[in-house]
């Protein structure tokens, strides 16, 4: 059992944020400091390349609820999430973006959603700000979740999300090299919520999550918490064999009975080209699994902490 008051920590991924980090930090202090709750703030800097890491590094030097880290390159939002998760110390987790979209003040809506009997509360939001891509990638992911993950339908996982230290834990014991926040959090939890939370039109800048980067994460959780890309193809490489197996019955049969001469060398050059395009396919797809099953065992870090600046240091 917790403490009567327990200690909040929240994680802040940010990545080529120097221009509003600062106020997600300010507002974030000034939510927990107004409840007078014990809490921490851990920055991580994920590979930027403009001012973000000055700016979070000079905060952490000056108040001691904040940590900076400072990662050795860019390794994506999901990697520096579970970073921030291994420097915790709370009694909960709170996740939060850098890009000032999810008010910090909508804080309260989670964690008065945890106090009625729940391990994780996504906040939900009453009208999504994201843009066009995002929003098309958003019902993608969703969709994987709930097959994958068996997220509840009623559920709507987001980025913004109060965890319980119980199911930070049981994620941090989880052995990968490709880190998905919202699928551990699905896996290790059996209580989740959503709660109802504002969304703003972002200040600043624009969003990170390009066509290419959400086809990544596609990619990231088809090929290490799935096997429906081998399903897939081992699926339409039966067809594609039946298919020919059935077409070689007919010609032998036509050769047989008929005396048919076959020809069309072009068609069976054809054919053979794409039967070896499907076996190449699976192949490559066999090896991609291979490869990442490699990875999963011979890896001990999935990130590497350049600097970590704090109060006093």
């Amino acid at each position: 059992m917790f403490e009567s008051v327990p200690k909040y920590t929240i994680v802040i991924p940010v990545y080529n944020s120097s221009s509003i980090i600062g106020k997600v930090v300010e507002h974030t202090v000034k939510f927990f400091e107004q409840h007078s709750w014990n809490y921490e703030i851990i920055l991580i800097n994920d590979g930027s390349r403009d001012q973000s890491w000055s700016v979070i590094s000079e905060q952490a030097s000056r108040y001691p609820y904040i940590t900076a880290i400072n990662l050795m390159r860019n390794y994506g939002q999901h990697t520096a999430v579970y970073c921030g998760f291994k420097y915790s110390s709370g009694d909960y987790v709170i996740t939060i973006d850098d890009d000032f979209q999810n008010p910090p003040e909508e804080i309260i809506h989670l964690i008065e959603k945890m106090q009625t009997g729940h391990d994780v509360v996504f906040g939900r939001f009453k009208q999504k700000k994201h843009s066009i891509i995002r929003r098309i990638g958003s019902h993608v992911i969703r969709f994987i979740n709930n097959n994958i993950f068996n997220c509840p339908p009623e559920i709507i996982p987001t980025n913004f999300r109060l965890i319980h230290r119980d199911v930070v834990n049981r994620i941090l014991q989880y052995r990968t090299a490709y880190p998905y926040i919202t699928g551990l959090v699905l896996m290790f939890s059996h209580n989740p919520a959503n709660a109802w939370v504002e969304h703003r039109e972002r200040e600043e800048g624009k969003s990170n999550y390009s066509l290419i980067k959400i086809l990544s994460l596609v990619s990231r959780i088809l090929f290490n918490y799935s096997v429906w890309p081998l399903r897939v193809v081992s699926t339409a490489g039966f067809f594609v064999s039946f298919a020919g197996f059935f077409g070689g019955a007919i010609l032998i049969v036509n050769k047989l009975f008929n005396k048919a001469i076959v020809e069309g060398w072009t068609g069976l050059m054809v054919m053979l080209a794409f039967l070896n395009g499907v076996t190449i396919l699976m192949l490559g797809m066999l090896g991609e699994y291979t490869v990442r099953i490699l990875q999963q065992i011979s890896v001990n870090e999935i990130y590497h902490v350049k600097d970590i600046i704090r109060y006093g240091d």
